[in-house]
């Protein structure tokens, strides 16, 4: 079916969607056609202004479900920066499975997630659009590492590794106002409906009806043989970890019963050890001092961001093989801005795929990790 556009940016007045924007205008050669998309004409016609494009703007209300699906009727690909998605998300997705349009967000809350898997899965496969969730810091390093280290595995041992720990050795930047404001609407919404916890706490809730191997919890610190060094609990992997497991759980578990987790690497001896306890209690979303959704930091600021992330791959009598993926801007806006727009792009130029709720390692896999490496300014690695 014809469309006007490949890409619909909505949100584009937020902070992390003006850097989505940004990135496609300032990126000419991905052969997109796009728009923008908000409530607001002024604040989206200042986004244009401030870009120096003459890039088409739509004025959508995010809780018209006529619009939003006439929105989805005139694009390819629907790219949401609208979060805390449990609370402003839930009609555009219905309107992109109803229509079979794609689309990709930076949704970091499971809750909602597996909602949407449960409401609308199905229906996207039957219209063919190809639903994308966590397409940021959360989760694609993640996700794309773990594939990268058990096509190591398999390249090296015919055989994928049942244990992979994820190890975040290095890291500057902060979390984004969006992810905090998704959090804390996520242990409201916990409060209210305590059932949800069950929900929250188990590393294969994306995975309707499948049950895995017992998983390390990494809520405490501990040492850590493998890497001879103390770690401490990771404040995004109760997210990330769910999506590996749906990953392998959409492929049709060509990891086997993977047993998978994240933590932070604090250092050596006694001061690793202390930083690991203090890490492990703190919380960086805690009052009111983080930015708020729409805020964010200086370009300077961004651009001194990076993080490094190893991935011990280890099979059952020891040996070891590793992966590693480093981003070179802060996580949580730089490379997460640019890792939404590629996957975008990954969906109209590199995969077909059948329609669904994916995760991006078990749709885009290889071709999104290639895009990556090309314009991205992230390497993915194997040793």
């Amino acid at each position: 079916m014809a469309t006007d556009f490949d890409i619909v940016l909505f949100g584009a007045t937020g902070f992390t969607g003006g850097l989505v924007a940004e990135y496609l205008a300032r990126r000419p050669d991905h052969g997109a056609r796009w728009a923008i998309a908000g409530r607001s004409a002024a604040k989206l016609a200042a986004v244009g202004a401030a870009l120096g494009v003459d890039v088409p703007a739509l004025v959508v209300d995010g809780t018209d479900e006529a619009a939003l699906r006439a929105l989805c009727g005139r694009t390819r690909v629907v790219i949401s920066t609208v979060g805390p998605y449990q609370l402003h998300g839930s009609a555009l997705i219905a309107a992109c499975a109803a229509t079979g349009t794609s689309y990709v967000d930076l949704c970091g809350e499971p809750a909602w997630m597996r909602r949407m898997i449960d409401a609308h899965h199905d229906e996207a496969r039957r219209s063919g659009a190809r639903i994308v969730f966590s397409c940021g810091f959360d989760s694609i390093p993640f996700d794309l590492g773990v594939l990268t280290v058990q096509e190591a595995a398999q390249a090296r041992f015919g055989t994928p590794v049942p244990r992979v720990k994820a190890r975040v050795r290095r890291m500057r930047g902060g979390f984004s106002g969006g992810t905090a404001a998704s959090l804390k609407a996520t242990l409201a919404a916990a409060a209210r409906q305590p059932s949800l916890l069950g929900l929250l706490t188990d590393p294969f809730a994306l995975c309707p009806g499948h049950a895995g191997p017992h998983q390390p919890t990494g809520l405490i610190p501990e040492y850590d043989t493998t890497l001879a060094a103390w770690v401490a609990p990771f404040i995004m992997a109760p997210i990330n970890t769910k999506n590996v497991h749906r990953s392998n759980f959409l492929l049709g578990q060509p990891w086997g019963d993977l047993v998978y987790d994240e933590m932070v690497v604090t250092g050596l001896g006694d001061l690793g050890k202390t930083a690991a306890e203090a890490l492990a209690k703190l919380n960086p979303f805690a009052g009111d001092k983080g930015p708020k959704p729409g805020e964010g930091p200086s370009k300077e600021e961004r651009d001194a961001g990076h993080f490094d992330i190893l991935f011990a791959g280890l099979m059952p009598d020891g040996t070891r093989i590793d992966a590693v993926v480093t981003g070179d801007t802060d996580p949580g806006y730089g490379c997460t801005s640019k890792m939404l727009a590629e996957s975008a792009l990954c969906l109209i130029h590199d995969v077909a795929g059948a329609g669904g709720i994916w995760t991006p390692g078990a749709l885009m896999g290889a071709a999104l990790r290639e895009r990556l490496r090309a314009h991205a300014g992230m390497t993915f690695t194997a040793a």
